[in-house]
């Protein structure tokens, strides 16, 4: 199969097939990602992708999963993303799941009636990029639209039918307004109501016009405390939905993982841990993203 650059997707889909229909990301303007700065977004020939599935449908299976790469599959103009999922449901009739990363304003590009299409045909798990529910952070790392936007994506992602992935990142607002982030990101997501949190830690990456601001002396990065009071604020303020919670990604200093609202006492338990310097931590050498 053939995949140009670097290939990002979600933990959870280590072990699905990674099928890349779309080469970099539609937006690519946000300030702390540094995954496709090196290339311009691309939709990949259909010969290419029909390539690819042959491979597939030859030599993986033994994967059930698949995962549409790179940045944002759902910028796929409508009549070849339908084609592609029908392509994917007679080439690989035993996978059971199609995933993809889903940008608020490719949700916004599509219908109800489209989005519910895609559902009807295999597509089942979208992960959506938060980052903040704050909306001066949200404007100041260029994300392109406000928590309103997000919010309404969300929740005509999850009436589509699709399980709904978010990712939160821990001090992307900076040192200065890292609670306001936090308590604000909680909110959005009370709204939303994804089927999942994921929790990462910002890594500044020196291809980014973040680390350019932070050299400059305009961002600095919280310190472990405070990140670990921004995590206390933002599981404290979910309450109302039922979701999986994670925050087992390599960028992060501890992991965490369970179900909200069962376990949040337990979790917030071990942020306390973490905060009184009681419970191991990753090394910075050990963080990865």
């Amino acid at each position: 199969m053939e995949h140009q650059g670097d290939i990002i997707r979600p933990p959870s889909e280590a072990f699905s097939i990674i099928l890349q229909v779309t080469i970099g990301c539609s937006h690519n303007r946000c300030t702390f990602c540094g995954a496709y700065r090196d290339r311009t977004f691309a939709i990949k020939s259909w010969e290419r992708i029909e390539k690819d599935l042959s491979f597939a449908a030859a030599w993986c299976r033994r994967q059930s999963t698949l995962f549409l790469a790179d940045g944002d599959a759902l910028a796929l103009p409508d009549d070849m993303l339908v084609a592609l999922l029908q392509c994917i449901r007679e080439k690989l009739p035993w996978v059971r799941r199609v995933s993809c990363y889903a940008t608020c304003q490719n949700i916004a590009g599509k219908s109800d009636d489209q989005l519910q299409t895609y559902r009807s045909l295999g597509l089942g798990r979208l992960y959506m990029g938060l980052e903040s529910g704050h909306d001066p952070t949200l404007k100041a790392i260029a994300k392109g639209v406000d928590s309103k936007a997000m919010i309404t994506a969300g929740q005509r992602a999850r009436n589509a039918g699709f399980f709904v992935s978010v990712t939160c990142l821990l001090g992307i607002a900076g040192v200065g307004l890292s609670l306001e982030h936090a308590a604000a990101t909680a909110s959005v997501l009370n709204r939303m109501q994804p089927h999942q949190v994921a929790v990462l830690t910002l890594m500044v990456l020196d291809n980014t016009p973040l680390f350019r601001q932070m050299r400059a002396g305009h961002f600095t990065v919280p310190e472990q405390g405070q990140l670990f009071s921004e995590l206390r604020c933002l599981v404290t303020g979910l309450h109302s939905f039922r979701t999986q919670f994670h925050a087992n990604h390599a960028s992060n200093y501890f992991s965490l993982n369970g179900r909200l609202p069962r376990d949040k006492e337990r979790i917030l338990a071990t942020i306390d841990c973490a905060l009184t310097g009681s419970l191991p931590l990753q090394t910075e050498t050990g963080r990865r993203l």
